[in-house]
């Protein structure tokens, strides 16, 4: 059986934590056995501080990597189990990656069509290419109901309401500055059909992008409560675009 991977997010923070910890519990146990004999009321003391240390950067790499490989899908299952499916319904996946929501969405899906869009930036996701993305979906058997794009969240290459279900996880937060952060919500509000459903999964500013669809005039806006996966503020946003 093909081997589905979703990927580990923020890959190169992880190593660095993986390598801070190791370096700093090596460090521990190196001034630990030096000092012992010439100074050793500093040695335990000493060591036990770096130790802690140490341990608190693995911690938040192990944080980093369950959320990444388990929490993560366990979020996607529960988002998309709030959306009442007909299962004809045309999907867009903004900043899709290897397509955790984009082949979430395509299995709940009977005739409709699940469309992804990234950049496709490594930093962001390990392995992140089209060409994961397309072998998850067919190791999920999905792949005739996915399609794969790529595009900027700024501009998405769609006419307006062009889709019945908008989802984006994990990606928004990388756009650096706010104004282009709300011109990505915007667009995905111009490609919404009106009464369509909008998913957002990500960390840091999920409340911003709430006020934004405040201002929009959508409906039924609700924020989850936080959670610190990845060891930073995480929430998921659900609304509905106006009639």
């Amino acid at each position: 059986m093909p081997r589905i991977d979703y990927g580990l997010d923020a890959p190169r923070m992880v190593r660095r934590l993986t390598s801070r910890a190791l370096l700093m519990l090596a460090v521990a146990v190196v001034l630990y056995f030096v000092n012992r004999t010439s100074n050793p009321s500093a040695a335990v003391p000493l060591a036990v501080s770096l130790a802690i240390i140490g341990l608190s950067f693995g911690f938040a790499a192990l944080v980093m990597y369950l959320s990444s490989r388990i929490a993560k899908v366990k979020v996607r299952d529960l988002i998309l189990e709030s959306i009442r499916w007909r299962g004809d319904e045309n999907v867009l996946d903004v900043g899709c990656g290897r397509g955790l929501f984009l082949i979430g969405a395509a299995k709940r899906l009977k005739s409709g069509k699940a469309t992804g869009i990234d950049l496709w930036n490594p930093q962001d996701l390990s392995g992140n290419t089209a060409e994961a993305a397309l072998a998850n979906a067919k190791a999920e058997g999905v792949e005739k109901r996915v399609k794969i794009e790529t595009g900027d969240a700024r501009k998405l290459p769609f006419a307006d309401g062009s889709f019945d279900v908008v989802l984006s996880s994990l990606a928004l937060h990388n756009i650096s500055y706010k104004p282009e952060r709300i011109q990505a919500v915007r667009e995905i509000d111009r490609v919404l059909k009106p009464r369509g459903y909008l998913a957002i999964f990500d960390i840091f500013y999920t409340r911003q992008y709430a006020k934004q669809l405040e201002q929009l005039g959508y409906q039924d806006i609700r924020v989850s409560p936080l959670t610190l996966l990845w060891c930073v503020p995480t929430r998921s946003l659900t609304a509905r675009k106006p009639a």
